[in-house]
This record gives C-alpha cells, structure tokens and sequence, in this order.
C-alpha cells in the first residue's frame, strides 16, 4: 500500500476510504505489524474513520423522506428528521 498523506484523506470517496480503514483494521488485528508501524496506520485509521463520518453525515442530511400519497404516488419530500 503507497503510504499517503492525512490531506490525501480528504479527497477519498466513502468507499475508498472505508475499504482502507478494513484494510488497517486487519493488519493491527493479526497483530504482525512492528509497534511503530501499527501507532502509524492506527493515526491514519483514526483520521480515516473521521473522515467516514463526515461523509456520512453529510449524506444524512441530503436524505429526504418522501410522503406517499393515497394513490401510491410519491407526494412532497419533507427533511429527514433524526431522533
């Protein structure tokens, strides 16, 4: 894997991204990887994992409920409210 930067992190798409942080997780759960190794993939990880979650909920609030009507045809969108 071609060590990146953390701002490189910042261009990842969420799939990108989460596919690279399963990558860490696995390589620090097998548990072969020298210590100084695994506090560098683990900071990555992190960043990662942050970043993931800024993804997320920027979809989140992009999401929309749709009202159906009583025909069964979509009506008007209303904000996805999270409890």
């Amino acid at each position: 894997m071609a060590k990146q930067t953390n701002t490189d992190i910042k261009s990842l798409s969420f799939e990108a991204a989460l596919a690279e942080l399963e990558q860490i997780v696995g390589r620090l759960e097998h548990g072969n990887v020298p210590l100084e190794e695994s506090i560098s993939i683990y900071e990555r990880g992190e960043v990662l994992r942050a970043h993931c979650d800024k993804l997320l909920s920027q979809a989140e609030a992009k999401v929309e409920k749709i009202s159906i009507s009583p025909d069964g045809t979509a009506g008007q969108t209303q904000p996805l409210e999270i409890d």
